[in-house]
């Protein structure tokens, strides 16, 4: 059976300092594009699933261009509306052993903040559709941008489309006047698949493993204490069938292990643990694991194949510059075979 995937989010310029220089010694800038729901949508076209990544641009050139680059990837985006005045920006700085990476936000009054119900012909972006997914970044941006993904949601249930979510808690962008427990809840109410990081269920919901601190993992995150927040999670939210947490052990910025666990009907099945000890790029790392989570579900006859799937693409996009996982079913599925070897391939 054919599948195809919609996303809906916003996608932004990335302006990165190069290599691991800090943002104030670089005098240029690398520029790309990303954003977590488009970075979704990426990493599933490259596994060969059809893709729509649905958001709000301004109708300039640096929105064209994104547009452009996304088309060039396989994404779908003739569901893109144009409209306010800019284009999202953030600026990175990669860190390196003990010195963390850090984003600053330039997102304030970007098109999709000013997105309403309505807007998006959500007949047309779920034809042919079978799955729809968006993350908590959406409904911190504005009260209008929560209130046009609680439409997607509802459209997409309608249409009997599994709806999956990413918590994606970001304390930056909550700033027009609403708490995350005040509006999510009714969101992710209507989700199959919930996912997750160590924190984000503690930070949206106030639930949080016994004894549990991810500034000081040294890098050992065991995934049994996470049993309770996924039983937890599925008895506020009795829909969802699946709850999915990534497990980052953090040693330095450029070395964590890295895993994840899906939770079923009561049962629980963790990946293999992966220790990334030199790391290029962690951004978009959390999409990357979505992307093969998804492609895994739709592809695999079980959920551990599927979550090994998601931790072993993840663990290759530490290795990718940009927002984008750039890899293949085949290059996955040779990590996950045991093959870590790094080998040239001639």
């Amino acid at each position: 059976m054919a599948h195809k995937v919609v996303t809906f989010g916003e996608i932004m310029l990335r302006l990165a300092a190069p290599a691991y220089l800090r943002l104030g010694q670089s005098r240029t800038l690398e520029a790309t594009y990303g954003g977590g729901e488009a970075n979704v949508a990426v990493s599933l076209a490259n596994y060969g699933i059809a893709t729509e990544f649905v958001t709000r641009l301004p109708d300039n050139d640096l929105a064209r261009a994104c547009i452009a680059e996304l088309r060039g990837f396989g994404v779908g985006v003739s569901n893109i509306v144009f409209g306010g005045e800019r284009m999202g920006i953030y600026f990175l700085e990669t860190g390196a052993v003990a010195r963390g990476s850090k984003v600053i936000y330039d997102r304030a009054h970007s098109a999709i903040s000013g997105i309403q119900p309505g807007m998006i012909d959500w007949e047309a972006a779920f034809s042919s559709a079978s799955w729809f997914h968006w993350t908590g970044i959406t409904p911190a941006i504005s009260a209008s941008a929560a209130a046009a993904c609680l439409e997607g949601i509802r459209e997409a249930r309608k249409r009997g489309i599994t709806v999956s979510c990413d918590l994606n808690f970001r304390k930056n962008l909550w700033k027009y006047g609403k708490r995350p427990s005040e509006v999510m809840p009714e969101l992710v109410a209507e989700c199959d698949l919930i996912l997750g990081n160590e924190e984000d269920a503690e930070q949206v919901f106030g639930i949080k493993p016994a004894g549990f601190d991810a500034s000081h993992t040294a890098g050992q995150v065991d995934a049994e204490i996470f049993a309770p927040v996924c039983a937890e999670l599925s008895r506020l939210f009795p829909r969802a069938a699946r709850i999915v947490i990534t497990l980052r052990g953090s040693i330095n910025a450029s070395r964590n292990t890295w895993g994840g666990l899906i939770y079923s009907g009561g049962q629980m099945h963790a990946s293999p643990r992966y220790d990334i000890t030199h790391i290029v790029d962690r951004v978009g790392g959390g999409d990357s694991f979505m992307g093969g989570l998804i492609y895994g579900l739709l592809t695999y006859a079980d959920d551990a194949r599927a979550i090994n799937f998601a931790a072993a693409s993840s663990c290759l996009k530490h290795t990718i510059h940009g927002d984008y996982n750039r890899v293949s079913v085949a290059e996955v599925e040779k990590l996950m075979s045991g093959d870590a070897s790094g080998r040239v391939g001639r």
